[in-house]
Formats: structure tokens, C-alpha cells, sequence
């Protein structure tokens, strides 16, 4: 999956669906170390790929 982000969704808004509850929301500015790192209003969120579900552009 790692590969996939860096290839097609880098610098793209996304939604990052993790279950439950679990949406994040951000730009994604890096994938490596199987984590990545989303920003957001100047605030980084970082998700650990292997708990990814889901992950979808913004509209």
C-alpha cells in the first residue's frame, strides 16, 4: 500500500478511513517507515499504513 500512496495519491487532499470511528482527514505529505503522515491546518496526523481500510480523494 505504501507504494500506492507515494505513486498516485502524494500531496492529494484524502479521507483515511481506520474503523469505528476512525477518519482522518488531510493532505498527505509523506508515506515511509510504513507510516503515514497527513497535515491539516498546520497540524500532522500520522497513521500507521497497516491500520488503513480505506483511503479516498476529497471531493
Amino acid at each position: 500500500m505504501q507504494s500506492f500512496i507515494i505513486e498516485k495519491l502524494r500531496g492529494e487532499e484524502v479521507d483515511v478511513y481506520c474503523g469505528g470511528p476512525d477518519v482522518f482527514s488531510g493532505r498527505i505529505e509523506s508515506c515511509e517507515d510504513s507510516v503515514l503522515t497527513l497535515e491539516q491546518n498546520k497540524k500532522h496526523t500520522y497513521i500507521a499504513i497497516d491500520k488503513i481500510i480505506a483511503i479516498w480523494r476529497v471531493q
